[in-house]
């Protein structure tokens, strides 16, 4: 395999998930906060709540389009560049796709229509139905393809078989309620929810900022600090559990996101700074909290967390365990009767992927030496400093927003909505969960290499054959056509802020001050 390729695949995958994720995060949050805001009308009948759900789901279905076009590129991606990855794994990986897309997709889309063009159509109630749906849709999305995803991370429910030389199925409960999935969809979709609440906060202060609709943007930025405050919190309490399953699904992983070169005695300190090196292998001028790392990683005071160079060792020895699965499956296929065979497949199944990973290196991994085997048991570490910094930076910006919202609650319920400083700093806050999101999506994949199915499938083996400038031609196609949308999504976006939301009929209608009047912030209508 050309490793160029190889290597471009990679970042032609990279760069569509990442248009992905500036649109369906965003998306997910909108959806329940529309809910919210709807809720409130129905129960309140008040023709402002009506107003703040209408504009605010235009600007959902905008988004919605984004999200939709970008999803179904990177579906395509995995027979186009990962053509090896679909036809090892397909029959595992593509089922929590196919119900995502019967199931969740469809849900969605059949609903948005009625949200969109039905408020002169339905009753109130029949449309926070279609609302909810839309929002049941959206996040059931997540729930299916965070499956998926979580399958490559920690691939239970599933195994070889050398009959078909495929991996498949064999427990799909197992798949459905994989602990590594479970953990990544409840952070995953809080962290839209924080995503949701900030792009609601900042559009409301510019609203406030510039004096125009005041009541709508008081009360959506009520509900965007009530509601981004839980999801802050959320973020971080579920992102302890995400930690907590990295401890027995992604040892390595978990290791490289701290710099750990060496097993601590129980319990390991947190590292709140170091210099980490591949290439050195150590982590220089630790500043570690002691004990934090244990709790969150074993919930005790007497839990170990692995070392990278202890798992290296574990690494190099299923390797070897892996080189007799091989041995085994290249018997297999000359003779499908051969019960040594068999036996021998069996009692080393678990370490076939392992063997897997020599194949970089030699072309039959039966032939690699010791110096062979040490190279690719060293090359199940990722990028440790690229790790180390990302994830502290993704947390620090978590613990940001609990102080950001709690700020923003706080002038919320004590009307004080005259904070021109903190108005503005919402404003430059906009861009930061985008920053987060893609920092937790980097953590992920990039703490899995050198895996695409962690223990099973390299990733340098599941790309297609390809040539360079085919890979080249795509990335700079494609880059182009969602530069192009981007654009006319921001536009569309900035065109209905700038309009603002179209006021009911029978709405209160609240007078902008002439000049020298009062400060319109210190005018609050009443409830």
């Amino acid at each position: 395999m050309d490793m160029a390729v190889v290597e471009l695949s990679r970042l032609q995958f990279a760069l569509t998930a990442m248009y992905h994720f500036l649109f369906v995060p965003l998306t997910l949050g909108l959806a329940f906060m529309l809910v919210i805001m709807e809720t409130v009308y129905v129960i309140t009948d008040r023709p402002i709540w009506r107003d703040i759900t209408r504009f605010w789901g235009k600007l959902f279905g905008i988004n919605f389009v984004l999200g939709v076009a970008t999803g179904i590129t990177m579906e395509f991606e995995f027979g186009t560049n990962w053509a090896y990855y679909s036809h090892y794994v397909g029959d595992v990986f593509g089922a929590p796709l196919a119900i995502e897309g019967l199931m969740a997709f469809f849900l969605e889309a059949t609903f948005i229509g009625l949200m969109v063009f039905g408020w002169d159509k339905l009753s109130k109630r029949q449309h926070l139905l279609t609302t909810f749906m839309v929002a049941l849709g959206t996040n059931l999305s997540a729930v299916w393809i965070l499956v998926a995803n979580g399958w490559m991370q920690n691939p239970t429910g599933s195994a070889f078989n050398p009959e078909t030389m495929r991996m498949e199925v064999v427990d799909f409960m197992a798949v459905v309620f994989n602990p590594v999935a479970q953990a990544k969809f409840v952070h995953t979709v809080s962290a839209g929810y924080v995503l949701a609440s900030v792009f609601v906060l900042g559009i409301s202060s510019w609203y406030l900022l510039k004096g125009r609709h005041l009541e709508f943007a008081k009360r959506s930025f009520a509900v965007a600090a009530a509601f981004g405050l839980a999801s802050s919190l959320s973020v971080v309490v579920l992102g302890d559990e995400s930690g907590y399953a990295l401890t027995d699904n992604q040892k390595m992983k978990l290791a490289a996101i701290e710099g750990a070169w060496h097993t601590e005695p129980a319990p390991a300190g947190l590292s709140i700074f170091g210099l980490p090196s591949n290439e050195g292998r150590e982590t220089l001028y630790e500043v570690k909290i002691p004990y934090v790392l244990g709790l969150i990683s074993t919930r005790s005071l007497t839990g170990e967390v692995a070392g990278i160079t202890p798992l290296v060792e574990q690494a190099r020895v299923r390797i070897i365990r892996g080189i007799d699965a091989y041995d085994a499956v290249e018997k297999l296929k000359v003779d499908r009767t051969n019960l040594a065979a068999r036996e021998q497949f069996e009692r080393n199944k678990a370490d076939l992927g392992y063997a897997m990973l020599l194949k970089r290196y030699v072309a039959d991994p039966r032939q690699a030496d010791p110096a062979t085997i040490d190279k690719a048991a060293w090359s199940t570490v990722p990028n440790v400093p690229v790790l180390f910094w990302l994830f502290r930076g993704m947390a620090g910006l978590g613990f940001f927003f609990i102080a950001f919202f709690g700020a923003a609650l706080y002038f919320a319920n004590s009307r004080k909505f005259d904070r021109k400083w903190f108005l503005r700093t919402a404003l430059w806050v906009i861009p930061l969960p985008w920053v987060a999101i893609q920092a937790g999506w980097l953590i992920a994949e990039i703490g899995r290499q050198p895996w695409a199915v962690e223990g099973v499938l390299p990733t340098f083996l599941a790309a297609s054959s390809l040539t360079v400038g085919q890979v080249w031609a795509t990335i700079i196609g494609f880059t182009l056509i969602y530069g192009v949308l981007a654009v006319i999504e921001v536009r569309l976006m900035l065109a209905a802020i700038g309009h603002g939301p179209e006021q009911s009929a029978s709405a209160e209608v609240v007078e902008l001050p002439t000049p020298g009047a009062p400060n319109p912030f210190q005018t609050v209508a009443a409830e």
